[in-house]
């Protein structure tokens, strides 16, 4: 079986690092990457020892899948060129800024049988996917997603930035519509919202309490569920999951074992073998498109409020 070709467009940080991991997958072959920084794509082509290209274009014809890891704003206009041409595409989050443009996404690659793939990397999380099995009918979610001033992604707000990552875990934890949405939100450093609150309310009476900040003295990436006679913690950043639940008049507290993985890896390698195997992604297209909707409404809500 040949191995299926790839390139990353975008050397930034998170493209830098795609680049890297694609070049120790096994069943794939890092052909190039591109990025219209010269001193930044020369770095990064050198240190794997592949080609690097200032215009994407020059990948059409070399590679079966790309990884757009680019600016935002770029993230339609070359994803969808991809697609047009018979490649596979993964986009990183968000994969557009618009619902039209995700549409039109969709369509493209569902009318080319093409895998289009969106990187909420939480949904590789281990210590999420260690207790997946263990959430049912949540009635209260609370999330916690700070982080010092980035530096980067600042051609979005913390909504799409960082905050779109809890709203797609909650949207995949929570089966019912969502009834309700309220929001509130500032911008501190950027023109864009840099803290956000959102709390959403869904039909089966389940409460999300969501809280982003790109301007906080600590890092911390945490999700608390809790469930009829069960508490659930995890910590994304440390890959840790403790659940208290009642026995009896008691409280029982275990860890749950965890095998620590890289999350990036595991979704690069997913997205590789959905392509080799015609596999749908774990975040499709349309997965993805629903927690858009609900960080634009979020976003939309923010900027309502902040102008009145």
């Amino acid at each position: 079986m040949n191995k299926l070709r790839i390139g990353v467009v975008g050397t930034g940080h998170l493209g830098s690092i795609h680049a890297k991991i694609y070049k120790e997958i096994p069943n794939c072959e890092l052909v190039a990457v591109c990025d219209i920084e010269k001193n930044r794509l020369e770095q990064v082509a050198n240190s794997l020892n592949i080609s690097g290209f200032t215009d994407y274009h020059a990948l059409f014809g070399k590679v079966d899948a790309v990884s757009v890891a680019s600016t935002t704003k770029t993230h339609y206009q070359i994803a969808r060129e991809f697609l047009e041409a018979g490649i596979h595409v993964l986009v990183e989050k968000p994969f557009t800024t618009n619902l039209k443009d995700a549409d039109s996404l969709i369509e493209i690659a569902k009318k080319g049988k093409l895998i289009l793939q969106v990187g909420h990397i939480e949904r590789f999380n281990s210590a999420f996917s260690a207790t997946q099995e263990l959430i049912r009918q949540p009635k209260f979610i609370e999330c916690h997603r700070l982080s010092p001033f980035p530096n980067r992604s600042l051609d979005v707000g913390a909504v799409l930035d960082i905050m779109i990552h809890d709203i797609d875990i909650i949207l995949g934890l929570v089966p019912a519509k969502i009834k309700t949405i309220e929001s509130v939100g500032i911008n501190v450093l950027t023109q864009f919202e840099d803290i956000a609150n959102a709390r959403i309310t869904f039909t089966d009476g389940c409460v999300a309490n969501l809280t982003a900040s790109r301007v906080s003295d600590e890092f911390m990436r945490k999700i608390r569920i809790f469930q009829e006679d069960t508490y659930i913690s995890l910590d994304y950043k440390e890959a840790k999951a403790v659940i208290y639940r009642k026995e009896g008049q008691a409280i029982i507290k275990k860890d749950l074992p965890i095998e620590k993985e890289q999350p990036l890896q595991k979704e690069l390698q997913s997205f590789v073998n959905c392509v080799a195997e015609h596999k749908e992604p774990l975040v499709s297209g349309p997965v993805a498109r629903d927690a858009l909707a609900v960080a634009l409404k979020i976003q939309e809500q923010i900027w309502q409020t902040n102008k009145s």
